[in-house]
């Protein structure tokens, strides 16, 4: 199908961040002491949304959404990530971001982290069992060293919409298998059990020409070199290209040494920066090909971030240096959390000459939403089995009216599976004191029934006075509003 370029049909690159919060852009935080200005001209040039949100404070489950417009507790994964043998998270004949543009006549690729699962195979002899109930705990050495890298994979990028990818299996720094895939193939199989890795990062089977702090850099010269080979070509293409930067293990061994000492707030910082590095290598592959004006450019991160640095004490204790740096700004929480630190994102469109420069977009915003609105961006209708979660908001973004239709509500979603609606300005955290992640003690477990947390984010949008207990009746309604959209198999209508 050929769909020339044109002001219906640009080239789209979504690039998302890993672990990045709101406060280590500069754009969303003048006291960020990390520089990001590649980000930052981006945004005066560009949309800025100020209530986004990740659909999970997790990476796998977010990645989910955005590929999928649905939300990841409705799949076969309800809570945590994947640790990476595990089979392919998204439903083979499920309509994905990739395949909806596909149909709209584009060319895709997928460059980076995929962490969605994949098809591997066992050696002869070696029992393992693809098919247990997730989660699934870390594997061990046993299960690693029982696949057959040789054959390849199955169930990933290329078959669920993607004409091409180049990327990692799972967190590329921090996961197993330690090794670059080409579509279906691995470019170089892991042939070795590294019981060694930085802080943080896991042991596993490793491919010998592997160096973590690699991965962003060759993830970067793909895609620059994929869209320069797209020059001529008469369809527009789409790029999704995901970054490890600024995941874990946070350590200077994972930072290339011309990222090194760029940011004010330790090796984390600098792979922030290495991220803003990232997009204006993009930006200047557009620029060299002289197709910037025509490709739509969103960028956002997929959950909070953390605090810091990550370390362990002499004590032995996990503990976290900041410099002084607010990676999710005054928000509440991080990574993990429900708190509004665990998901509200920067994120950011650029597209010159058809959204307005320096403008900025104030209404409630998922990932999810995503889909839709590119959809209807390029005319594709959905399917009532599709994009279940995912409400367009592109009317005024993309046309003339200058008004954008916010989402009416939005479920937020933590590490362990604890949900929180909100609806205008209010937030409903469902049946904990807690964050809803791991770190949480026996006293703020979730449990049905026990009290929970509800905040007005007008009035108090860092989250500091729970009115749980002073507005009962708002917190019945809310909770049967979260039933309701949690039990019906769509919350747009």
């Amino acid at each position: 199908m050929k769909t020339p370029k044109s002001a219906n049909h640009p080239n789209i690159i979504v690039i998302l961040a890993d672990d990045i919060g709101i406060g280590d852009v500069g754009h969303y935080n003048s006291d960020s002491r990390i520089p990001t200005p590649n980000i930052d001209q981006l945004a005066r040039n560009g949309v800025s949304f100020t209530d986004a949100h990740s659909a999970s404070a997790l990476c796998t489950p977010s990645r989910y959404g955005i590929l999928t417009g649905r939300y990841c507790w409705r799949s076969s994964l309800p809570k945590e990530v994947l640790f990476n043998y595990e089979p392919p998270l998204i439903e083979a004949e499920r309509l994905t971001l990739p395949r909806m543009l596909k149909n709209a006549g584009y060319n895709t690729a997928c460059i980076g982290k995929w962490h969605l699962g994949l098809n591997y195979s066992s050696k002869q002899n070696r029992l393992v069992d693809f098919q247990r109930t997730m989660p699934w705990p870390e594997g061990d050495r046993y299960l690693e060293e029982s696949i057959d890298f040789s054959k390849g994979v199955s169930g990933g990028p290329t078959e669920l919409g993607f004409d091409y990818f180049f990327g990692t299996s799972g967190c590329s720094t921090a996961q197993p298998p330690y090794a670059f895939i080409e579509n279906e193939g691995f470019v170089i199989d892991p042939s070795f059990y590294n019981e060694w890795f930085p802080n943080t990062g896991r042991p596993g089977m490793t491919a010998l020409s592997w160096d973590p702090k690699e991965a962003d850099p060759t993830f970067t010269r793909k895609a620059r070199d994929y869209i320069l080979r797209s020059k001529n070509a008469e369809n527009p293409f789409f790029l999704y290209f995901a970054a490890s930067a600024a995941h874990e293990p946070c350590v200077e061994e994972v930072v290339p040494e011309f990222a090194r000492g760029k940011s004010a707030a330790g090796p984390r910082g600098d792979l922030v920066w290495l991220f803003d590095w990232m997009v204006g290598e993009i930006v200047d592959a557009l620029k060299e090909t002289g197709e910037l004006d025509n490709t739509l450019i969103l960028i956002t991160s997929d959950n909070g971030a953390l605090p810091g640095d990550r370390v362990v004490s002499a004590r032995g204790q996990v503990v976290y240096h900041t410099y002084g740096h607010k990676s999710c700004g005054d928000w509440r929480g991080y990574k993990a959390n429900v708190w509004e630190g665990g998901h509200r994102e920067p994120f950011i469109a650029h597209w010159p000459g058809k959204l307005e420069a320096g403008s900025t977009y104030d209404g409630l915003f998922s990932l999810n939403d995503v889909l839709a609105t590119l959809a209807a961006l390029v005319g594709e209708e959905l399917p009532l089995s599709a994009a279940e979660d995912s409400f367009n908001i592109g009317s005024g973004l993309f046309g003339s009216s200058g008004i954008m239709t916010a989402r009416p509500n939005i479920i937020h979603h933590s590490q362990t599976g604890v949900f929180s609606i909100r609806r205008g300005d209010w937030k409903l955290i469902h049946d904990t004191m807690g964050s809803g992640s791991s770190g949480d003690d026996d006293r703020v477990i979730p449990q049905a029934g026990y009290r929970g947390q509800l905040y007005n984010m007008k009035d108090d949008p860092y989250e500091t006075n729970n009115l749980f207990m002073e507005n009962m009746d708002l917190v019945v309604e809310l909770t049967n509003l979260l039933i309701r959209q949690k039990t019906e198999p769509r919350s747009i209508t």
